[in-house]
Protein backbone atom coordinates (compact mmCIF):
# COMPACT_ATOMS: atom_id res chain seq x y z
CA UNK A 1 0.00 0.00 0.00
CA UNK A 2 0.82 3.49 -0.44
CA UNK A 3 0.42 6.29 2.26
CA UNK A 4 -0.13 9.92 1.13
CA UNK A 5 0.12 12.65 2.87
CA UNK A 6 -0.65 16.53 2.48
CA UNK A 7 2.00 17.45 -0.24
CA UNK A 8 1.56 16.44 -4.07
CA UNK A 9 3.70 14.65 -5.99
CA UNK A 10 5.18 15.89 -9.37
CA UNK A 11 4.03 13.70 -11.57
CA UNK A 12 6.86 12.48 -13.54
CA UNK A 13 7.70 14.39 -16.46
CA UNK A 14 11.12 13.36 -18.67
CA UNK A 15 11.65 16.19 -21.03
CA UNK A 16 10.54 19.20 -18.46
CA UNK A 17 14.29 20.78 -17.59
CA UNK A 18 15.59 20.75 -14.20
CA UNK A 19 16.32 24.01 -12.15
CA UNK A 20 19.89 25.27 -14.15
CA UNK A 21 22.39 27.05 -11.60
CA UNK A 22 25.43 28.07 -13.47
CA UNK A 23 28.68 29.20 -11.17
CA UNK A 24 29.87 32.69 -11.14
CA UNK A 25 31.84 33.72 -13.72
CA UNK A 26 35.71 34.11 -12.69
CA UNK A 27 36.95 37.61 -14.00
CA UNK A 28 40.24 37.04 -16.48
CA UNK A 29 41.90 39.46 -14.25
CA UNK A 30 42.16 36.54 -11.40
CA UNK A 31 42.47 33.56 -14.29
CA UNK A 32 45.48 35.03 -14.96
CA UNK A 33 47.37 33.89 -11.62
CA UNK A 34 45.96 30.10 -13.45
CA UNK A 35 48.54 30.56 -16.44
CA UNK A 36 49.47 26.32 -16.36
CA UNK A 37 46.20 25.24 -16.94
CA UNK A 38 43.41 26.04 -19.44
CA UNK A 39 41.24 29.06 -18.11
CA UNK A 40 37.92 27.33 -18.38
CA UNK A 41 39.95 23.99 -16.04
CA UNK A 42 40.69 26.80 -13.64
CA UNK A 43 37.27 28.49 -13.60
CA UNK A 44 35.72 25.06 -12.38
CA UNK A 45 38.71 24.30 -9.87
CA UNK A 46 38.19 28.00 -8.11
CA UNK A 47 33.99 27.46 -8.00
CA UNK A 48 35.03 24.53 -6.52
CA UNK A 49 36.58 25.79 -4.00
CA UNK A 50 40.41 26.17 -4.86
CA UNK A 51 41.36 29.66 -4.98
CA UNK A 52 45.18 29.20 -5.37
CA UNK A 53 47.80 27.85 -7.46
CA UNK A 54 48.91 26.21 -4.77
CA UNK A 55 45.86 24.56 -3.71
CA UNK A 56 45.01 23.49 -7.51
CA UNK A 57 48.24 22.03 -7.88
CA UNK A 58 48.14 19.88 -4.85
CA UNK A 59 44.37 18.86 -5.87
CA UNK A 60 45.32 17.92 -9.13
CA UNK A 61 48.64 16.22 -8.90
CA UNK A 62 49.78 14.93 -5.51
CA UNK A 63 50.36 11.17 -4.80
CA UNK A 64 50.72 10.64 -1.34
CA UNK A 65 48.52 10.97 1.73
CA UNK A 66 50.37 11.72 5.28
CA UNK A 67 47.43 10.80 7.46
CA UNK A 68 48.84 8.63 9.76
CA UNK A 69 46.54 5.18 10.35
CA UNK A 70 47.62 5.78 14.29
CA UNK A 71 45.70 8.99 14.34
CA UNK A 72 42.90 7.23 14.63
CA UNK A 73 41.08 6.56 18.38
CA UNK A 74 41.63 2.69 19.19
CA UNK A 75 43.93 1.88 15.88
CA UNK A 76 46.82 1.24 18.55
CA UNK A 77 45.08 -1.21 20.87
CA UNK A 78 42.93 -3.08 17.73
CA UNK A 79 46.76 -3.73 16.51
CA UNK A 80 47.65 -5.01 19.51
CA UNK A 81 45.11 -7.36 20.27
CA UNK A 82 45.09 -8.63 16.32
CA UNK A 83 49.23 -9.22 16.33
CA UNK A 84 48.59 -11.04 19.76
CA UNK A 85 46.02 -12.91 18.48
CA UNK A 86 47.73 -14.24 15.11
CA UNK A 87 50.97 -14.91 17.49
CA UNK A 88 48.91 -17.32 19.24
CA UNK A 89 47.36 -18.81 16.70
CA UNK A 90 43.51 -17.45 17.83
CA UNK A 91 40.80 -18.04 15.08
CA UNK A 92 39.92 -14.67 13.71
CA UNK A 93 36.82 -13.85 12.25
CA UNK A 94 36.48 -10.70 9.49
CA UNK A 95 32.63 -9.99 9.94
CA UNK A 96 31.57 -7.74 7.18
CA UNK A 97 28.49 -6.21 5.06
CA UNK A 98 26.50 -7.31 1.76
CA UNK A 99 27.28 -4.66 -0.22
CA UNK A 100 30.74 -3.52 -2.51
CA UNK A 101 31.75 -1.65 0.24
CA UNK A 102 31.53 -4.57 2.74
CA UNK A 103 32.63 -6.81 0.76
CA UNK A 104 35.81 -5.77 -0.64
CA UNK A 105 36.67 -4.37 3.04
CA UNK A 106 36.35 -8.40 3.94
CA UNK A 107 38.31 -9.53 1.16
CA UNK A 108 41.28 -6.98 1.81
CA UNK A 109 41.12 -7.37 5.34
CA UNK A 110 41.31 -11.35 5.17
CA UNK A 111 44.26 -11.08 2.39
CA UNK A 112 46.15 -9.19 4.40
CA UNK A 113 45.97 -11.23 7.67
CA UNK A 114 46.13 -14.40 6.10
CA UNK A 115 49.39 -12.82 4.32
CA UNK A 116 50.76 -12.42 7.89
CA UNK A 117 50.08 -16.37 8.99
CA UNK A 118 46.71 -15.39 10.32
CA UNK A 119 44.41 -18.28 11.07
CA UNK A 120 41.13 -15.94 9.53
CA UNK A 121 37.77 -16.77 8.00
CA UNK A 122 35.21 -14.69 6.25
CA UNK A 123 31.50 -14.22 7.83
CA UNK A 124 29.33 -11.87 5.69
CA UNK A 125 25.78 -12.11 6.95
CA UNK A 126 22.52 -13.03 4.32
CA UNK A 127 21.00 -10.44 3.50
CA UNK A 128 17.18 -11.88 3.77
CA UNK A 129 17.84 -14.32 6.58
CA UNK A 130 20.28 -12.05 9.20
CA UNK A 131 20.03 -8.23 7.75
CA UNK A 132 22.44 -5.46 8.03
CA UNK A 133 24.99 -5.50 10.63
CA UNK A 134 26.18 -8.02 13.81
CA UNK A 135 23.70 -10.23 15.03
CA UNK A 136 24.15 -12.15 18.13
CA UNK A 137 23.00 -15.52 16.77
CA UNK A 138 25.89 -15.45 14.21
CA UNK A 139 28.41 -13.96 16.79
CA UNK A 140 27.00 -16.93 19.25
CA UNK A 141 27.94 -19.07 16.05
CA UNK A 142 31.39 -17.80 15.54
CA UNK A 143 32.13 -17.83 19.56
CA UNK A 144 31.20 -21.67 19.29
CA UNK A 145 33.29 -22.59 16.29
CA UNK A 146 36.57 -21.81 18.57
CA UNK A 147 37.26 -17.96 17.34
CA UNK A 148 38.45 -15.31 20.06
CA UNK A 149 38.55 -12.75 18.32
CA UNK A 150 35.94 -10.94 15.59
CA UNK A 151 36.87 -7.83 13.61
CA UNK A 152 33.93 -6.19 11.79
CA UNK A 153 34.24 -4.29 8.44
CA UNK A 154 32.12 -1.68 7.38
CA UNK A 155 29.58 -2.37 10.56
CA UNK A 156 29.09 -2.44 13.88
CA UNK A 157 29.26 1.13 15.04
CA UNK A 158 25.35 1.30 16.25
CA UNK A 159 25.91 -2.46 17.27
CA UNK A 160 25.33 -1.68 20.81
CA UNK A 161 22.84 -4.29 21.67
CA UNK A 162 24.59 -7.22 20.00
CA UNK A 163 28.05 -6.14 21.84
CA UNK A 164 26.39 -6.41 24.92
CA UNK A 165 24.72 -9.66 24.41
CA UNK A 166 28.23 -10.98 23.76
CA UNK A 167 29.64 -9.70 27.38
CA UNK A 168 29.33 -13.21 29.17
CA UNK A 169 31.41 -15.31 26.33
CA UNK A 170 34.94 -14.86 25.56
CA UNK A 171 34.63 -13.29 22.27
CA UNK A 172 36.35 -10.17 21.50
CA UNK A 173 35.12 -7.83 19.19
CA UNK A 174 36.70 -5.21 17.27
CA UNK A 175 34.66 -2.31 15.22
CA UNK A 176 36.00 -1.18 12.09
CA UNK A 177 33.05 1.07 10.63
CA UNK A 178 32.78 4.31 8.91
CA UNK A 179 28.54 4.50 8.87
CA UNK A 180 27.34 7.76 10.72
CA UNK A 181 27.60 7.31 15.29
CA UNK A 182 24.83 6.65 17.61
CA UNK A 183 23.65 8.28 20.97
CA UNK A 184 25.94 5.58 22.59
CA UNK A 185 29.04 3.45 21.11
CA UNK A 186 29.24 -0.01 21.60
CA UNK A 187 31.24 -1.05 24.33
CA UNK A 188 33.82 -3.24 22.06
CA UNK A 189 37.44 -4.14 22.64
CA UNK A 190 38.19 -1.83 20.40
CA UNK A 191 36.24 0.91 17.77
CA UNK A 192 37.79 2.43 14.93
CA UNK A 193 35.71 4.92 13.00
CA UNK A 194 36.67 7.76 11.31
CA UNK A 195 33.92 9.89 12.49
CA UNK A 196 34.93 9.54 15.91
CA UNK A 197 37.02 12.66 16.44
CA UNK A 198 40.94 12.25 16.13
CA UNK A 199 41.29 11.62 12.39
CA UNK A 200 41.73 14.19 10.03
CA UNK A 201 39.14 12.73 7.24
CA UNK A 202 35.73 11.51 8.26
CA UNK A 203 34.85 10.42 4.73
CA UNK A 204 36.35 7.41 4.38
CA UNK A 205 34.83 4.19 2.92
CA UNK A 206 34.68 1.08 5.22
CA UNK A 207 37.37 -0.45 2.56
CA UNK A 208 39.77 2.57 2.99
CA UNK A 209 39.04 1.87 7.39
CA UNK A 210 40.65 -1.50 6.87
CA UNK A 211 43.37 -0.28 4.52
CA UNK A 212 44.72 1.98 7.23
CA UNK A 213 44.37 -0.93 9.73
CA UNK A 214 46.22 -3.49 7.39
CA UNK A 215 48.70 -0.18 7.27
CA UNK A 216 49.22 0.03 10.64
CA UNK A 217 49.68 -3.99 11.35
CA UNK A 218 52.18 -3.84 8.78
CA UNK A 219 54.14 -1.13 10.43
CA UNK A 220 54.21 -2.87 13.86
CA UNK A 221 54.58 -5.90 12.35
CA UNK A 222 57.72 -4.81 10.39
CA UNK A 223 59.10 -3.98 13.87
CA UNK A 224 58.49 -7.29 15.56
CA UNK A 225 61.10 -10.30 15.64
CA UNK A 226 58.20 -12.70 15.50
CA UNK A 227 57.16 -11.41 11.80
CA UNK A 228 60.13 -11.48 10.59
CA UNK A 229 61.18 -14.63 10.99
CA UNK A 230 58.30 -15.30 8.67
CA UNK A 231 59.35 -17.38 5.77
CA UNK A 232 59.79 -15.25 2.45
CA UNK A 233 59.33 -11.74 4.47
CA UNK A 234 54.87 -12.71 3.91
CA UNK A 235 54.16 -9.95 5.95
CA UNK A 236 55.53 -7.66 3.77
CA UNK A 237 52.00 -7.24 1.77
CA UNK A 238 52.41 -4.88 -1.14
CA UNK A 239 49.97 -2.25 -0.68
CA UNK A 240 49.61 -1.97 -4.26
CA UNK A 241 47.61 -5.35 -4.60
CA UNK A 242 44.68 -3.87 -2.15
CA UNK A 243 44.17 -0.52 -3.94
CA UNK A 244 42.37 -2.32 -6.55
CA UNK A 245 39.80 -3.04 -3.66
CA UNK A 246 40.29 0.29 -2.26
CA UNK A 247 38.81 1.94 -5.24
CA UNK A 248 35.87 -0.46 -5.48
CA UNK A 249 34.53 0.60 -2.17
CA UNK A 250 35.18 3.85 -2.29
CA UNK A 251 33.40 4.36 -5.29
CA UNK A 252 30.64 1.80 -5.07
CA UNK A 253 29.74 3.44 -1.63
CA UNK A 254 29.49 7.23 -2.84
CA UNK A 255 32.35 8.34 -0.96
CA UNK A 256 33.65 12.28 -2.13
CA UNK A 257 36.18 12.08 -4.52
CA UNK A 258 37.06 15.87 -3.62
CA UNK A 259 38.54 14.29 -0.38
CA UNK A 260 42.52 14.08 -0.86
CA UNK A 261 43.21 10.94 0.80
CA UNK A 262 39.91 9.46 -1.13
CA UNK A 263 41.30 10.79 -4.22
CA UNK A 264 44.80 9.70 -4.14
CA UNK A 265 43.36 5.92 -3.26
CA UNK A 266 40.99 5.60 -5.87
CA UNK A 267 43.59 7.27 -8.43
CA UNK A 268 46.18 4.47 -7.79
CA UNK A 269 43.31 2.02 -7.44
CA UNK A 270 42.40 2.65 -11.04
CA UNK A 271 46.02 1.95 -12.02
CA UNK A 272 45.79 -1.13 -10.58
CA UNK A 273 42.12 -2.41 -12.04
CA UNK A 274 43.78 -1.18 -15.61
CA UNK A 275 46.26 -3.98 -14.97
CA UNK A 276 43.49 -6.35 -14.25
CA UNK A 277 45.83 -8.20 -12.42
CA UNK A 278 43.23 -9.95 -9.64
CA UNK A 279 41.69 -12.54 -11.72
CA UNK A 280 38.36 -11.77 -10.36
CA UNK A 281 38.65 -8.41 -11.77
CA UNK A 282 39.77 -9.51 -15.02
CA UNK A 283 36.84 -12.52 -15.10
CA UNK A 284 34.49 -9.61 -14.27
CA UNK A 285 35.17 -7.23 -17.24
CA UNK A 286 35.23 -9.86 -19.84
CA UNK A 287 32.29 -11.11 -18.59
CA UNK A 288 30.96 -7.77 -18.84
CA UNK A 289 32.66 -6.55 -22.42
CA UNK A 290 34.99 -4.15 -20.79
CA UNK A 291 38.55 -3.83 -21.91
CA UNK A 292 40.65 -3.32 -18.42
CA UNK A 293 42.68 -0.44 -19.68
CA UNK A 294 39.12 1.68 -20.32
CA UNK A 295 38.52 1.32 -16.14
CA UNK A 296 37.03 4.41 -14.92
CA UNK A 297 35.05 5.37 -11.98
CA UNK A 298 32.15 5.32 -14.46
CA UNK A 299 32.92 1.63 -14.59
CA UNK A 300 33.07 1.09 -11.24
CA UNK A 301 30.12 2.74 -10.19
CA UNK A 302 28.25 0.83 -13.96
CA UNK A 303 29.97 -2.25 -14.38
CA UNK A 304 31.68 -3.61 -11.15
CA UNK A 305 29.79 -2.30 -8.20
CA UNK A 306 26.34 -3.35 -9.39
CA UNK A 307 27.73 -7.12 -10.31
CA UNK A 308 29.41 -7.30 -6.80
CA UNK A 309 26.14 -6.08 -5.26
CA UNK A 310 24.20 -8.32 -7.55
CA UNK A 311 24.94 -11.17 -5.29
CA UNK A 312 23.77 -10.03 -1.95
CA UNK A 313 20.85 -8.31 -3.16
CA UNK A 314 18.77 -11.86 -4.57
CA UNK A 315 21.31 -14.34 -3.10
CA UNK A 316 24.56 -14.32 -1.10
CA UNK A 317 27.57 -12.10 -0.76
CA UNK A 318 30.07 -14.88 -0.09
CA UNK A 319 29.14 -15.07 -4.46
CA UNK A 320 31.22 -11.39 -4.87
CA UNK A 321 33.65 -12.63 -2.26
CA UNK A 322 34.40 -16.00 -3.32
CA UNK A 323 35.16 -13.85 -7.07
CA UNK A 324 37.39 -11.36 -5.41
CA UNK A 325 39.17 -13.74 -3.55
CA UNK A 326 40.03 -16.55 -6.30
CA UNK A 327 43.00 -17.03 -7.27
CA UNK A 328 42.89 -18.06 -11.14
CA UNK A 329 41.02 -17.01 -13.61
CA UNK A 330 38.92 -20.32 -14.14
CA UNK A 331 37.94 -20.35 -10.90
CA UNK A 332 37.15 -16.29 -11.59
CA UNK A 333 34.90 -16.84 -13.91
CA UNK A 334 32.68 -19.34 -13.09
CA UNK A 335 32.03 -16.55 -10.21
CA UNK A 336 31.92 -13.69 -12.55
CA UNK A 337 28.92 -15.70 -14.61
CA UNK A 338 27.00 -16.04 -12.23
CA UNK A 339 27.03 -12.59 -10.54
CA UNK A 340 26.58 -11.20 -14.25
CA UNK A 341 23.41 -13.50 -14.15
CA UNK A 342 22.28 -12.25 -10.71
CA UNK A 343 22.49 -8.69 -12.14
CA UNK A 344 20.46 -9.10 -15.00
CA UNK A 345 17.85 -10.77 -12.70
CA UNK A 346 17.80 -7.62 -10.15
CA UNK A 347 17.37 -5.37 -13.23
CA UNK A 348 14.55 -7.01 -14.46
CA UNK A 349 12.71 -6.99 -10.91
CA UNK A 350 13.92 -3.28 -10.00
CA UNK A 351 12.39 -2.22 -12.97
CA UNK A 352 9.02 -4.31 -12.64
CA UNK A 353 8.96 -2.92 -8.66
CA UNK A 354 9.85 0.31 -10.03
CA UNK A 355 6.95 0.61 -12.55
CA UNK A 356 4.50 -0.86 -9.83
CA UNK A 357 4.53 1.36 -7.49
CA UNK A 358 4.80 4.68 -9.60
CA UNK A 359 1.59 3.56 -10.60
CA UNK A 360 0.15 3.15 -7.24
CA UNK A 361 0.81 6.81 -7.39
CA UNK A 362 -0.86 8.07 -10.35
CA UNK A 363 -3.83 10.18 -9.78
CA UNK A 364 -3.09 11.14 -6.35
CA UNK A 365 -4.21 15.01 -6.02
CA UNK A 366 -2.77 15.77 -2.58
CA UNK A 367 0.89 16.52 -2.22
CA UNK A 368 3.16 14.68 -0.42
CA UNK A 369 6.81 15.54 1.10
CA UNK A 370 7.67 11.39 1.54
CA UNK A 371 6.89 8.53 -0.29
CA UNK A 372 6.28 6.00 1.98
CA UNK A 373 5.64 2.12 0.28
CA UNK A 374 5.39 -1.69 0.79
CA UNK A 375 4.75 -4.36 -0.87
CA UNK A 376 4.78 -8.29 0.15
CA UNK A 377 6.47 -9.02 -3.31
CA UNK A 378 9.21 -6.66 -2.87
CA UNK A 379 12.47 -7.97 -1.28
CA UNK A 380 15.62 -6.57 0.69
CA UNK A 381 17.81 -6.72 -1.96
CA UNK A 382 16.27 -4.70 -4.47
CA UNK A 383 14.07 -2.11 -2.29
CA UNK A 384 17.05 0.15 -1.96
CA UNK A 385 17.21 0.35 -5.69
CA UNK A 386 13.67 0.51 -6.13
CA UNK A 387 13.71 3.60 -3.34
CA UNK A 388 16.53 5.48 -5.18
CA UNK A 389 14.61 5.07 -8.43
CA UNK A 390 11.57 7.07 -6.63
CA UNK A 391 13.62 9.49 -5.71
CA UNK A 392 15.47 10.15 -8.74
CA UNK A 393 11.29 9.91 -10.46
CA UNK A 394 9.95 12.15 -8.32
CA UNK A 395 12.58 14.09 -6.33
CA UNK A 396 11.42 12.84 -3.19
CA UNK A 397 12.80 10.97 -0.28
CA UNK A 398 11.39 7.48 -0.32
CA UNK A 399 11.13 4.84 2.00
CA UNK A 400 10.23 1.22 1.08
CA UNK A 401 9.38 -1.59 3.04
CA UNK A 402 9.83 -5.16 2.40
CA UNK A 403 7.22 -6.97 4.85
CA UNK A 404 7.97 -9.75 6.76
CA UNK A 405 5.78 -11.65 9.12
CA UNK A 406 6.40 -9.53 12.06
CA UNK A 407 9.40 -7.12 11.30
CA UNK A 408 10.04 -5.37 8.46
CA UNK A 409 13.15 -4.16 7.18
CA UNK A 410 13.29 -0.82 4.87
CA UNK A 411 15.60 1.08 2.78
CA UNK A 412 15.82 5.01 2.24
CA UNK A 413 16.67 7.25 -0.08
CA UNK A 414 16.48 11.03 0.26
CA UNK A 415 17.16 14.53 -1.36
CA UNK A 416 20.25 17.17 -0.42
CA UNK A 417 17.25 19.01 1.57
CA UNK A 418 16.70 16.04 3.38
CA UNK A 419 18.68 14.24 5.88
CA UNK A 420 17.35 11.18 6.32
CA UNK A 421 19.20 9.22 8.56
CA UNK A 422 18.67 12.56 11.32
CA UNK A 423 15.29 12.26 10.46
CA UNK A 424 15.53 8.18 11.40
CA UNK A 425 17.34 9.66 15.04
CA UNK A 426 13.81 11.10 15.69
CA UNK A 427 12.02 8.06 15.36
CA UNK A 428 14.44 5.88 17.24
CA UNK A 429 11.71 5.08 19.92
CA UNK A 430 9.82 3.04 17.12
CA UNK A 431 12.64 1.02 15.27
CA UNK A 432 14.50 -1.94 15.91
CA UNK A 433 17.74 -0.72 14.46
CA UNK A 434 18.51 1.98 12.02
CA UNK A 435 21.71 3.72 10.43
CA UNK A 436 22.91 5.15 7.02
CA UNK A 437 24.11 8.34 5.60
CA UNK A 438 22.49 11.68 4.94
CA UNK A 439 21.15 10.55 1.26
CA UNK A 440 20.69 6.95 2.37
CA UNK A 441 19.70 4.70 5.13
CA UNK A 442 18.30 1.43 6.17
CA UNK A 443 15.99 0.30 8.91
CA UNK A 444 14.37 -2.24 10.63
CA UNK A 445 10.62 -2.07 12.15
CA UNK A 446 7.99 -4.01 13.99
CA UNK A 447 4.81 -4.11 12.12
CA UNK A 448 2.99 -2.44 13.99
CA UNK A 449 5.00 0.42 14.67
CA UNK A 450 4.89 1.18 10.85
CA UNK A 451 1.93 3.20 10.69
CA UNK A 452 3.01 5.46 13.58
CA UNK A 453 6.53 5.72 12.14
CA UNK A 454 4.88 6.47 8.53
CA UNK A 455 3.07 9.17 9.86
CA UNK A 456 6.64 10.84 12.15
CA UNK A 457 8.20 10.64 8.85
CA UNK A 458 5.78 12.81 7.18
CA UNK A 459 5.63 14.86 9.68
CA UNK A 460 8.99 15.65 9.71
CA UNK A 461 9.64 15.81 5.34
CA UNK A 462 6.56 17.97 5.74
CA UNK A 463 7.81 20.35 8.19
CA UNK A 464 11.31 20.63 6.76
CA UNK A 465 10.54 20.53 3.10
CA UNK A 466 7.31 22.86 3.45
CA UNK A 467 7.81 26.29 1.46
CA UNK A 468 11.00 24.46 -0.40
CA UNK A 469 11.04 24.48 -4.30
CA UNK A 470 11.09 20.69 -5.12
CA UNK A 471 12.75 20.44 -8.19
CA UNK A 472 16.09 18.61 -9.36
CA UNK A 473 18.99 20.95 -9.76
CA UNK A 474 21.98 20.93 -12.41
CA UNK A 475 24.99 22.86 -11.18
CA UNK A 476 26.24 24.40 -14.42
CA UNK A 477 30.56 24.67 -14.19
CA UNK A 478 30.98 27.12 -16.69
CA UNK A 479 28.98 29.06 -19.24
CA UNK A 480 31.00 28.45 -22.54
CA UNK A 481 30.85 29.42 -26.16
CA UNK A 482 30.23 26.54 -28.51
CA UNK A 483 33.31 27.75 -30.45
CA UNK A 484 35.58 27.37 -27.73
CA UNK A 485 35.07 23.39 -27.13
CA UNK A 486 37.78 21.23 -28.62
CA UNK A 487 40.00 18.71 -28.10
CA UNK A 488 42.31 19.86 -26.34
CA UNK A 489 39.70 20.71 -23.51
CA UNK A 490 38.96 17.06 -22.83
CA UNK A 491 42.72 17.02 -21.97
CA UNK A 492 42.98 19.31 -19.56
CA UNK A 493 39.74 18.02 -17.92
CA UNK A 494 41.10 14.65 -17.86
CA UNK A 495 43.38 16.16 -14.83
CA UNK A 496 39.84 16.18 -12.79
CA UNK A 497 40.28 12.41 -12.49
CA UNK A 498 39.36 10.76 -10.73
CA UNK A 499 35.78 12.20 -11.03
CA UNK A 500 32.26 11.00 -8.82
CA UNK A 501 30.68 11.87 -5.96
CA UNK A 502 31.91 15.58 -4.75
CA UNK A 503 34.16 15.87 -8.24
CA UNK A 504 31.95 15.57 -10.87
CA UNK A 505 32.51 15.06 -14.29
CA UNK A 506 32.13 19.16 -14.92
CA UNK A 507 29.27 20.20 -16.80
CA UNK A 508 29.18 22.99 -18.98
CA UNK A 509 26.47 25.01 -20.76
CA UNK A 510 25.95 26.96 -24.22
CA UNK A 511 22.96 28.91 -25.02
CA UNK A 512 21.45 29.62 -28.14
CA UNK A 513 22.29 26.33 -30.05
CA UNK A 514 21.46 25.65 -33.01
CA UNK A 515 20.24 22.43 -34.09
CA UNK A 516 21.44 21.05 -37.96
CA UNK A 517 20.07 17.81 -37.53
CA UNK A 518 18.69 15.28 -34.97
CA UNK A 519 17.32 12.00 -34.26
CA UNK A 520 16.22 9.66 -31.99
CA UNK A 521 18.57 6.35 -31.03
CA UNK A 522 18.65 3.37 -29.25
CA UNK A 523 15.97 0.92 -27.71
CA UNK A 524 12.36 2.79 -28.10
CA UNK A 525 13.98 5.68 -29.45
CA UNK A 526 14.71 6.92 -25.90
CA UNK A 527 17.93 8.46 -26.97
CA UNK A 528 18.30 11.98 -28.81
CA UNK A 529 21.31 12.59 -31.64
CA UNK A 530 22.32 16.08 -32.39
CA UNK A 531 24.62 17.79 -34.74
CA UNK A 532 25.05 21.57 -33.57
CA UNK A 533 26.30 24.52 -35.61
CA UNK A 534 29.87 25.82 -34.94
CA UNK A 535 30.91 29.23 -37.26
CA UNK A 536 34.41 27.30 -39.44
CA UNK A 537 34.10 24.06 -37.98
CA UNK A 538 33.05 20.70 -38.20
CA UNK A 539 29.45 20.38 -35.87
CA UNK A 540 29.70 19.17 -33.10
CA UNK A 541 28.00 15.84 -31.92
CA UNK A 542 26.01 15.45 -29.01
CA UNK A 543 23.84 12.54 -27.47
CA UNK A 544 21.50 13.18 -24.66
CA UNK A 545 20.22 9.57 -22.86
CA UNK A 546 16.72 9.60 -22.41
CA UNK A 547 16.24 13.04 -23.60
CA UNK A 548 14.45 11.14 -26.68
CA UNK A 549 10.87 12.48 -26.09
CA UNK A 550 12.39 15.80 -26.72
CA UNK A 551 12.32 14.99 -30.66
CA UNK A 552 8.62 15.46 -30.65
CA UNK A 553 8.77 18.66 -30.36
CA UNK A 554 12.09 20.35 -30.26
CA UNK A 555 12.59 23.81 -31.13
CA UNK A 556 15.53 24.33 -33.71
CA UNK A 557 17.57 27.07 -31.17
CA UNK A 558 18.20 25.49 -27.82
CA UNK A 559 20.32 25.93 -24.77
CA UNK A 560 22.34 22.96 -23.76
CA UNK A 561 23.82 21.78 -20.44
CA UNK A 562 26.40 18.89 -21.45
CA UNK A 563 29.84 17.27 -20.46
CA UNK A 564 32.40 17.35 -22.53
CA UNK A 565 34.17 13.80 -24.05
CA UNK A 566 35.75 12.05 -26.80
CA UNK A 567 33.81 9.44 -28.48
CA UNK A 568 35.78 6.79 -30.17
CA UNK A 569 34.33 4.56 -32.48
CA UNK A 570 35.93 2.48 -34.96
CA UNK A 571 39.26 3.83 -34.63
CA UNK A 572 37.57 7.07 -35.21
CA UNK A 573 37.83 10.26 -32.62
CA UNK A 574 35.26 13.03 -32.49
CA UNK A 575 34.76 15.52 -29.88
CA UNK A 576 30.89 14.79 -28.61
CA UNK A 577 28.30 16.87 -25.70
CA UNK A 578 27.04 14.07 -23.45
CA UNK A 579 23.73 16.14 -22.91
CA UNK A 580 22.51 16.36 -19.66
CA UNK A 581 19.45 18.63 -19.90
CA UNK A 582 18.40 20.68 -22.68
CA UNK A 583 15.99 23.57 -22.86
CA UNK A 584 14.36 26.17 -25.64
CA UNK A 585 16.70 28.92 -25.78
CA UNK A 586 16.18 32.02 -24.38
CA UNK A 587 16.74 34.82 -26.63
CA UNK A 588 17.49 37.51 -24.21
CA UNK A 589 20.39 36.36 -22.61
Amino acid sequence: DIYSGQFSINKKMPMRSKKWIPASTIPSSQLRQFSNIHPILAQVLINRGFKTPAAIRHFLYDKKTTHNPFDMPDMEKAVERILSAIKDGEKIFVYGDFDADGVTSTVLLVEALESLNANVCPYIPHRVNEGYGLNTPALMSIAEQGASLVITVDCGIRSVQEIEDMRATDLDIIITDHHSLGAEHPDAYAVINPQIDGYDENMLAGVVVEFKLVQALIMEARNDPFFNKLSDNKHIIPLEKLFDLVAIGTVADLMPLDRLENRILVRRGLEVLRQAKRPGIKALLDVAGVASADVTTTTIGFVIGPRINAAGRLDSAMLAYHLLASTTYEEALQWANQLNALNIERQDITRSAQQKISESLKGQERDIPLIFASDPSLTSGIVGLVAGRLTEEYFRPAVVLEQGEYESRASCRSIPQFDITQALDHCADLLVRHGGHALAAGFTVVNENIPALHQKLLKLAGDTLNGQSLVPTLDIDVVVDINQLHESLVNQLSLLEPCGNGNPQPVFMCRDVHIMDYRTVGKDDSHLKLKLSRTGQPPLDAIGFGLGGWAKDIPPRIDIAFQLEINEWNGRRTLQANLQDIRAANREH
